[in-house]
């Protein structure tokens, strides 16, 4: 692929369907690229005492509807209760998550992965754990959970397709909900004040741009130094740091896909040597980017 590639192309944006009034928004943007799957969706239920059981690995979604559960890690000093109707959603796996049932209960769990060539910023910033309460998630959660049940039951051609999508959408709905709920950090944090969302938009979609602090600033509508330091609280890195991260991801992306060699690559994000960019992706991501295709061949 030749060096010239230019940069609208360096990110995937949504489809011309999906763009309408509202999808030309970062979180339209971002989740075009941090591709996931629905895998399966069952019900179970936990008696009292008992523990649900999932692969501590593989990143699920789960639907209390009957009963409630504690929620706690080793680490964390008071358990979370996850009363019926709540959803918790594990972006990452069960890990060291303990879900123990209050007294009897019931779950419906969606099993999701996420395409292995997603973006793996996005997707690492995502918190171990998302509780949406019932009243937060009522509005959509319970449609959601209807037609998942449904597809469950129905023995017609698609089902397992419709059951993917519908798990799809329920992860979807549930980000957005996290984001407007306002506890969020990294790129979700961004997203929940509208003028600093603005910034962020502009450096995912026009990422070799050689971004300004100033510029940025009067993108968002607002000084430098309120920029910078709204920028930074909310998503927990300087408006340079990230712009330049979110330039080495999108580098990350293209050597797993093979797309170039690693001068190549570098060139296309704006590195004018490929030592340069060797040594700043070696201290972002910890090995050198001849390394990658293996990383990514294990995954």
């Amino acid at each position: 692929m030749a060096i010239t590639e230019t940069r609208e192309n360096l990110t995937v944006p949504p489809d011309d369907a999906a763009r309408g009034a509202a999808s030309g928004d970062l979180l339209s943007h971002v989740l075009a690229q941090v591709r996931l799957t629905g895998d399966g969706v069952y019900a179970d239920a936990i008696p009292a005492g008992g523990q649900v059981a999932l692969n501590p690995s593989i990143a699920h979604a789960f639907i209390v509807t009957e009963g409630a559960f504690q929620c706690a890690a080793p680490e964390d000093s008071h358990s979370m209760l996850v009363e019926m109707g709540d959803l918790m959603l594990l972006p990452h796996g069960l890990g060291n998550i303990r879900l123990t049932a209050a007294q009897d209960a019931k779950v419906v769990i969606c099993r999701f992965w996420f395409d292995p060539y997603s973006l793996r910023s996005m997707i690492s910033a995502l918190p171990q754990r998302i509780h949406i309460p019932h009243a937060d998630g009522e509005g959509w959660l319970d449609g959601i959970l209807h037609f998942l049940m449904i597809e469950t039951t129905d023995t017609q051609p698609g089902a397992a397709l419709m059951i993917s999508k519908i798990i799809d959408v329920l992860i979807i709905r549930t980000l957005r909900t996290w984001v407007h709920l306002g506890p969020s950090s990294g790129w979700l944090g961004g997203l929940a004040d509208a003028r600093v969302a603005r910034a962020l938009k502009v450096l995912h979609q026009e990422p070799l741009q050689m971004w300004s602090v100033e510029a940025l600033a009067d993108i968002a509508g607002m000084s430098r130094s309120n920029f910078s330091e709204r920028f930074t609280q909310l998503v927990g890195l300087s408006p340079l740091r990230y712009q330049n991260e979110w330039r080495l991801n999108l580098a990350r992306e293209m050597l797993a896909r093979g797309e170039a060699r690693i001068g190549e690559v570098g060139q296309r994000i704006g590195y004018e040597s490929e030592a340069a960019f060797s040594r700043a992706y070696k201290a972002l991501f910890g090995h050198s980017p001849r390394g990658e295709h293996s990383l990514f061949d294990e995954i």
